[in-house]
């Protein structure tokens, strides 16, 4: 009979709920604070999530530098792994693997480049702009990077052959020296050589700011010819990866063809570095995601603050409807029924607070990422995940005073 009864008189979840917006309406500052607290708690952590994610985001897309997949083959990649002094003693990539490069399958474009590590002040009669670096590319370097011209062009193959003393400013400078004139034609020193302006890049609106602005290009050519006998010299190939090739079988392709012409023997260490552009965007997103970790542990503290409100209230919910749990225990209500009651109505009171602090958070999240310049995207998962964290957050903090409410002694309670 008191099986028949408990059937008939347990309590279903929507009990829980309902109890709960009685719980709101009832204690309404109790309840505002404990919702605002979890709230505020959930708006960090997805905030943080969401702004690191675009951060990320944005660190990709400024190193990787490249609408296209592409690869570096380098003489040291700066990846690690290996004995700097060994990594010293392997040779530069000379010039004769360009066509055996551009031979190989799969490669689009090909851009040598070189550099010696040393930067300048350039100066146009009264202007003068920051450091700036001056390096040697091919005429592939703004479409292998996918960095649009801005006025004049770049150089060609021509110029290039010809070893013409032609230079392409980047943003930084042709703000600094042609704030209010057309630079196109006038003339630079450049490591103590006149060079001619034929064009100007685009503002890229990199993560570093100015610095990333701050470069002149020269015909590798004319580079090898006026600057190698300053700084320490480096040269690199730039590959683009032919559309419907795989990244990765262009890479086995490449290290194969660096093998052959290099001479390597089978089981002789390769003497260059061949990395992808994806790998330098893997690198990104685990320190990224490291950082994300670390700072939505340490918000995650802050929701202790909310748990402790969660279980002060509904031990104080419990306490002031003793009467109501003994009757219904009485009338047949099982221990598990009271149990589940206590903990839907947390969960729904946290779930409200965790709705609130998504859409908080994405707000936050959004005017940062705006104000940043970061890519913004709302993440289906994490916000799913927001709302299963904050109601079994509020699951867990009940666990006590609904224990407490399912212990409850009938006849006590009553009396």
């Amino acid at each position: 009979m008191r099986a028949d009864k408990g059937q008939a008189t347990g309590i279903p979840a929507s009990e829980g709920v309902k109890q709960a917006f009685r719980t709101i309406a009832g204690y309404k500052m109790r309840s505002m604070l404990l919702i605002l607290g979890v709230a505020i708690g959930v708006t960090t952590l997805v905030a943080i999530f969401t702004i690191v994610t675009g951060l990320s985001g944005r660190i990709r897309d400024d190193v990787v530098s490249s609408s296209r997949p592409y690869i570096y083959v380098a003489r040291i990649s700066g990846l690690g792994g290996e004995d700097e002094a060994e990594l010293l003693r392997r040779p530069q990539l000379l010039p004769d693997l360009i066509p055996v490069l551009k031979e190989t399958e799969g490669v689009d474009l090909v851009d040598y480049q070189i550099s010696n590590g040393r930067g300048m002040v350039l100066k146009y009669e009264q202007e003068k702009t920051n450091f700036v670096q001056a390096f040697g590319s091919s005429e592939n370097f703004p479409f292998l990077f996918s960095i649009k011209v801005d006025e004049g062009r770049y150089f060609n193959p021509a110029e290039v052959s010809a070893r013409e003393r032609v230079c392409v400013l980047g943003y930084g400078p042709a703000q600094d020296l042609f704030p209010h004139r057309d630079p196109i034609g006038r003339e630079l020193r450049i490591y103590g050589k006149p060079y001619t302006i034929v064009g100007t890049m685009q503002e890229r609106g990199h993560i570093i700011g100015s610095m990333g602005e701050n470069y002149v290009c020269v015909p590798w050519t004319t580079f090898e010819k006026d600057a190698l006998h300053v700084g320490i010299e480096d040269r690199n190939i730039a590959v683009a990866v032919t559309p419907g090739y795989d990244t990765e079988m262009v890479v086995s392709n490449l290290v194969g063809a660096m093998r052959s012409a290099r001479r390597l023997r089978p089981g002789q260490k390769n003497n260059f570095d061949v990395v992808a552009s994806d790998t330098y965007g893997e690198i990104i997103d685990k320190v990224t995601g490291s950082i994300a970790l670390v700072l939505v542990v340490l918000s995650s503290i802050g929701l202790l603050v909310g748990g402790i409100g969660v279980m002060n209230i509904m031990l104080i919910s419990v306490t002031e409807r003793t009467t109501e749990i003994g009757l219904r225990m009485a009338l047949g209500a099982r221990r598990r029924d009271v149990l589940r009651q206590v903990l839907v109505e947390a969960g729904t009171l946290t779930g409200i607070g965790g709705l609130l602090g998504i859409l908080l958070g994405y707000l936050a999240s959004w005017g940062m990422t705006h104000l940043l310049r970061f890519p913004f995207a709302v993440d289906p998962l994490a916000t799913l995940g927001a709302v299963l964290f904050s109601i079994s957050f509020g699951v867990f903090f009940g666990l006590d005073p609904a224990n407490k409410a399912a212990r409850l002694d009938p006849v006590v309670a009553l009396g």
